[in-house]
């Protein structure tokens, strides 16, 4: 067993990921149970979701708070707690492992991603990192969305690299309807747990089309890409058309979230108390509360253009900051561990875009993510969190730059 080991590399990163990340369940179990005496760490979230598992357990109705809000939340992540439940009980423990399992299969995306738009060399390095980055190993065993999604949004970019190395030969074709396909799919998926890469699709789409010599046959893909995220979420929208009366590809939370961010008292964190006081939904529909937030953030940005642009140079710097901004991690001990990963793999991945910056697909595919999410969370309220996904990818370019200072995929820079 051993020998097998020392002769497979990833066998022993990815080994070396599941370790870490069941000692971190454990130790957070053992903190929250004796020490904390509460149930999760970002009880907010945690505790919808963990609602919202447990419904879809019991095949209760896909609903939280009173008055119901019943698209309030992706099922993606509530299913995959769903699953632990029926498999093994309503522990938090198990939970917790089979998060831990999940965040060591990112961990081999990463590899794919890595081989696919690098080499294995570089591969093995990102998924390395991966594998021992402390917020990845941390956030892996929490019962949040962030880590189902890393895995589901990699899956997405590993099959549009390996759609863009189908050439455009006649031979060719099939391969590239299903990965075109396959790839559309990912997206949706990835959006069944976090409805924020909603966008990829048409992004992947342009991004093939623009990038591409054969116009007419990167238009096909686009399409065929584009065509399967879209049907891929069309039984959620139906769903959503039933409880609601609206087509709903997301969820209708999206209103208030942007508020969060864009109103009179935002500060860039994410500061919720105005829809407790509002009360809306005691008078008017999931939908309308959503309409109505969605209205009074926009009309913020009108009358008060200066106070949002610099709302968006604070989220900026909640976004790109090396450490935890939530106050119960404010420890030096999370602010050390965290920034002496984070700090070199920006530097290292700024070394990978400039050698490859001519490879456009190579730094879109890897960097791209951190910029989209970027662009987005400047509009919503910035966190580590939402920059954690983007992390996973963001590990190729970092192994690139690092491969490339001594001397690997020198041939490649151009």
């Amino acid at each position: 067993m051993l020998s097998v080991v020392r002769r497979n590399p990833l066998l022993l990163i990815l080994l070396g990921a599941m370790l870490l990340r069941v000692v971190a369940a454990l130790i957070v179990q053992d903190r929250l149970q004796n020490d904390w005496k509460r149930d999760f760490v970002i009880a907010g979230d945690a505790s919808g979701y963990w609602e919202l598992g447990q419904k879809l357990a019991d095949g209760e109705e896909f609903s939280l708070y009173s008055p119901p809000r019943r698209v309030h939340r992706m099922p993606g992540f509530p299913a995959l707690l769903a699953m632990s439940m029926k498999l093994f009980g309503p522990s938090f423990l198990a939970a917790r492992l089979l998060l831990a399992v999940v965040g060591t299969l990112a961990c081999w995306v990463v590899f794919l991603l890595g081989r696919e738009v690098f080499d294995e060399t570089v591969g093995l390095m990102a998924a390395g990192f991966a594998a021992v980055a402390p917020v990845m190993v941390g956030f892996s065993v929490l019962i949040l969305s962030e880590t189902l999604f890393a895995l589901c949004l990699l899956g997405s970019l590993y099959w549009l690299a390996k759609l863009i190395a189908v050439g455009s030969e006649a031979g060719e074709q099939r391969r590239a309807i299903a990965y075109s396909l396959t790839a559309g799919v990912m997206v949706a998926i990835a959006v069944y747990v976090r409805p924020s890469w909603l966008l990829a699709a048409p992004f992947f789409a342009i991004g093939i089309v623009v990038l591409s010599d054969n116009k007419k046959q990167a238009v096909v893909r686009g399409l065929l890409l584009s065509t399967a995220a879209f049907a891929a979420l069309l039984p959620w929208a139906y769903r959503n058309y039933q409880v609601s009366g609206h087509w709903v590809f997301t969820t209708l939370w999206a209103g208030p979230s942007l508020y969060d961010g864009l109103n009179p008292e935002a500060t860039g964190d994410s500061e919720m108390g105005f829809f407790d006081r509002d009360r809306l939904g005691q008078r008017m529909s999931e939908y309308e509360v959503d309409q109505h937030y969605r209205k009074k953030a926009w009309q913020f940005v009108e009358k008060n253009p200066g106070r949002s642009l610099q709302l968006a140079v604070v989220k900026a710097g909640r976004y790109w900051k090396p450490w935890p901004n939530a106050a119960q991690f404010d420890h030096i001990v999370y602010r050390v561990g965290v920034a002496v990963f984070f700090v070199p793999l920006i530097i290292l991945a700024a070394r990978g875009w400039w050698v490859y910056r001519r490879r456009a697909w190579a730094w879109l595919l890897t960097l791209g993510p951190v910029l989209y999410f970027f662009a987005l969370h400047l509009i919503f309220v910035g966190s580590l969190r939402y920059r954690l996904p983007a992390e996973y990818p963001l590990c190729v370019l970092s192994a690139a730059g690092l491969h490339s200072w001594f001397g690997g995929g020198k041939h490649k820079e151009t």
